[in-house]
């Protein structure tokens, strides 16, 4: 009781102007609360440090767990794919259209294919081999290329099993996308198997990368319809349409500052 007082009445005094207020509680007693506030205040990085002053000390007879960032400053993003251009170009365009409030420093991928059309949205292109069982000299690489460089890595279908220590040294949070048919239809055809099975609902899955491969906590998820007169190439096609939405709204969410990672689960308000 008094949490959301207290903050609102913080904001007040510093002469801001709440912009939208959401806030959530798994249990009204004694359960886990969530908040997430934006205000405007004109000037906002010459008085950034006493307003984080002033939460501290307001918030820590709550033991709240809190994050101030200016939504003016994007965050850097840094995408690695592989051959699959989809859910990449989207993002590229995008960005261009100033849809996703990050700034794009490199894309890594372990193939060339790209090269050109990622150069051509003005962005730098890393080429990174990565083959045969022993992946650390790879990742050591881009681990290298993101170092200081990025505030969150996206796999744009970056076909390569992450390890857990790269997930440990990249140091951001990292974001990727997958067709919903795992755990039903593991490993190369997918959509192939997916037929064979006469599917009734296809769609995609985003969620943060930990150790636990693809089981990360998910931030974003969608479905469409399919019938038995679609063929496999038309569950590919429409998947790859779900892939790209349902990647760009995980990542405008996290950019936005939306995304409440609570152990494995999410609140996204």
């Amino acid at each position: 009781p008094g949490l959301v007082a207290a903050v609102t009445t913080l904001i007040a005094r510093h002469n801001a102007n709440i912009v939208s207020l959401d806030q959530y509680s798994d249990n009204p007693e004694g359960g886990d609360f969530f908040q997430r506030v934006v205000f405007h205040l004109p000037d906002l990085p010459a008085a950034f440090e006493q307003i984080e002053n002033d939460i501290a000390e307001t918030l820590e007879p709550y033991g709240m767990t809190w994050r101030l960032t200016d939504q003016s400053i994007p965050k850097r993003m840094a995408v690695l794919a592989s051959t699959s251009d989809h859910c990449l170009l989207d993002l590229l365009w995008r960005h261009r259209r100033g849809e996703l409030p990050v700034s794009i420093p490199m894309v890594i991928s372990n193939h060339t294919n790209m090269a050109e059309d990622v150069r051509s949205f003005g962005i730098p292109f890393f080429h990174v081999p990565s083959q045969g069982p022993d992946k650390s000299a790879a990742e050591a690489e881009i681990v290298k290329l993101l170092a200081g460089n990025v505030d969150f890595v996206v796999l744009a279908r970056y076909m390569q099993i992450l390890s857990d220590d790269f997930i440990q040294d990249v140091g951001v949070p990292v974001i990727n996308i997958h067709h919903s048919f795992l755990p039903a239809f593991i490993g190369a055809g997918p959509y192939r198997k997916a037929k064979e099975r006469g599917v009734k609902l296809i769609g995609a899955t985003s969620h943060y990368v930990t150790k636990d491969l693809d089981e990360g906590p998910i931030i974003e998820q969608d479905v469409v319809r399919v019938t038995h007169a679609d063929s496999a190439a038309d569950l590919q096609r429409r998947g790859a349409d779900v892939e790209r939405a349902v990647l760009s709204r995980a990542v405008l969410w996290h950019a936005q500052d939306r995304v409440i990672r609570n152990g494995n689960h999410t609140v996204v308000f």
